[in-house]
Order: C-alpha cells, then sequence, then structure tokens
C-alpha cells in the first residue's frame, strides 16, 4: 500500500501553500493566542482532510483559492471541535501532545475553540463564500448531533444497526463528505457533482469509523493485547452489535453487564472481546467496511480517469488499509 506522502504527491505543492495559508488565518494579535494557534499548527495530524479537499476539486475542475479557503474552513471548524471536545473529555492529551486544556486550563481551551469557529466563519464571509459556509455548518451541526445520538443511546448499550450507522454518518463521515462537496464547489461544479461528491465522502467516513471499530479487536502490537478502549468507554462498535444481535438473552444480559458496570476490568474487557472475535463480528464488520469502500469506489469511477480520481482512490483504500 503507498504511504501518504506518495499518494498526496500529485496535490504535495497546493498542501504546502495549504498550510502556509491555514497558519495565516489563525494568527492573531493577542500574544497569549497567537503562541497557542502556534502550537496547534505544530502539531498537526497527517493532513487527510484537505487532501480530500484538493482531490475533489482536481477531480472536478482546477484547484483555486477558493479550494484552498474550503480546506482551511474546514481544519479551523475541526480544530475548533477537537479543541471543545478534549474540555469535554477532559483529555490530556491529543496525538501524542498535551491538549490545550492540559496547559492553559478549560477556560481559555474554550475561548480558543470559540476564536477558530468565528475565524472560520469570517474567512468565509469575508470571502462570500457562503455555499462552502453553507456545506461546512451543515457537517459541523451533523457531528454535534451525532454527538448527542450517542451519548443519549450509550445510556442503554442496546443500540439497533441502522441507529449505529446513523450515529457514525453525522458523527464521522459527515466531515469527511464536507470536504468533498467543499472540494467540488470550490471549482464551480454543479449541483449534481457536489452531491455525488459528498455521497463518496459519507461512504468513506463509514468505511474509516468501521476501521477505527475494528482497532479496538486487533491485537495492539506494544503489549500483544487488544486495545478494548471503545469497550471502556462504553461505545457500542459494530463488532460489538452484531455479536448482541446474534446471541442469546443471557450471554447479552452478561455482555451488557461487564460494558456497563466492569468496563475498567480487563480481564473482563478481554472477555467481551473473545466473544466478539468468536461470533464472527471482526468478519462482519470487515465485510461492511469493504461494501462502503466500494460504494465509493463505484461513484468515483463515474468521473473521468485522471492522477487526482487515482490518487484519490488510494487515499480511499489507506482509509480501510491503515494500521493506527
Amino acid at each position: 500500500m503507498p504511504h501518504l506522502k506518495e499518494i498526496r504527491t500529485p496535490i504535495a505543492e497546493h498542501i504546502a501553500l495549504f498550510e502556509k495559508k491555514f497558519r495565516q488565518s489563525m494568527k492573531s494579535k493577542v500574544p497569549l493566542l497567537d503562541t497557542i494557534t502556534r502550537y496547534i499548527y505544530k502539531r498537526k495530524g497527517k493532513q487527510m482532510r484537505p487532501m480530500f479537499v484538493f482531490f475533489a476539486a482536481g477531480i472536478c475542475g482546477t484547484i483555486n483559492d477558493s479550494s484552498y479557503r474550503a480546506a482551511s474552513l474546514i481544519e479551523l471548524l475541526h480544530t475548533a471541535t477537537l479543541v471543545h471536545d478534549d474540555v469535554v473529555d477532559d483529555s490530556n492529551v491529543r496525538r501524542g501532545y498535551f491538549s490545550i486544556n492540559a496547559l492553559w486550563k478549560n477556560k481559555i481551551a474554550v475561548l480558543v475553540g470559540d476564536y477558530l469557529l468565528s475565524r472560520g466563519l469570517l474567512l468565509a464571509l469575508e470571502n462570500n463564500e457562503f455555499d462552502l459556509l453553507k456545506i461546512v455548518s451543515n457537517a459541523t451541526r451533523e457531528m454535534a448531533e451525532g454527538e448527542l445520538l450517542q451519548i443519549e443511546k450509550a445510556r442503554r448499550l442496546d443500540i439497533k444497526e441502522e441507529v449505529y450507522f446513523e450515529i457514525i454518518r453525522k458523527k464521522t463521515a459527515s466531515l469527511i463528505a464536507s470536504c468533498c462537496a467543499a472540494g467540488a464547489q470550490s471549482t464551480g461544479a454543479d449541483t449534481e457533482t457536489i452531491k455525488k461528491m459528498h455521497q463518496i465522502g459519507e461512504y468513506v467516513g463509514i468505511a474509516f469509523q468501521i476501521k477505527d471499530d475494528l482497532f479496538d479487536y486487533q491485537d495492539n502490537k506494544l503489549i500483544g493485547k487488544p486495545n478494548g478502549i471503545d469497550i471502556k468507554e462504553q461505545k457500542m462498535t459494530l463488532p460489538l452489535i452484531y455479536m448482541l444481535n446474534n446471541t442469546n438473552g443471557r450471554e447479552k444480559r452478561s455482555v451488557i453487564n461487564v460494558v456497563k458496570n466492569h468496563n475498567n476490568n480487563p480481564g473482563k474487557v478481554n472477555q467481551v472481546i473473545e466473544k466478539v472475535n468468536q461470533s464472527g463480528g471482526i468478519e462482519y464488520a470487515t465485510q461492511k467496511m469493504l461494501e462502503y469502500q466500494q460504494k465509493a469506489f463505484d461513484l468515483l469511477y463515474q468521473f473521468p480517469e485522471s492522477p487526482m480520481r487515482n490518487s484519490f482512490e488510494q487515499l480511499v483504500s489507506f482509509t480501510v488499509k491503515r494500521n493506527k
């Protein structure tokens, strides 16, 4: 499987220029704020969201200033939600670095999140990018709804599969869908093309989340044991839902009891992981993941072949084959 660096080759120059523009979009005359945004910029991740924006733009037309604004807008709003998430989750670490709230406390972290949100809104409004703002604002709304739906349903721990897909469609897939739609929109593509790109991104996002679910049941190479983190956090993943839907009432109650009341007991968590593995839940989730990947490819192949389309296809493959 190609490395991300190879996959991004057709857009490498655009990513480099985007990074400069993104850093510029966060600047502030308040020294403390500038220090914090500089810290945020330095610990950026794989840059997959901007990659989806630029590939979508390259497939639908020509990458231009509007494409850079689309990528910056998505990164600003997404970074704002991550900063707020760390406050809500009382999390001290993100991507191996200290979180903003760990270093500067909750009040400052919330204000920084608000600042990033406002910078995103202003970036769009100052350049009359109303259509881009609509796409990204819809995604932000869906992400919030998805999180709240998950919290509401997690109390019962008896989620039906269609509810699970609704949660991940909103919580995870809506952001990748907005990257693809915004990329298409930035090139002046027609409504039908933008919708198609949005749908491709949604399918990719669902496959991406199922891959994340599967990590919970796969061996952690460092300790030789599965992670079980989602079980500890009482998150309902697809392999677990499949197992609960295909087991008798007594067994089901026993597993739900562990997830609810004994999720910090490594022995009991490992028993649940073992039951999920024996139930065929891993194979089922893997099959579903590949189905959604194929749905994305089927729509993608409706666009003419090009280096951009080929790299986009490799990026989609990367999302389901990655090992972290």
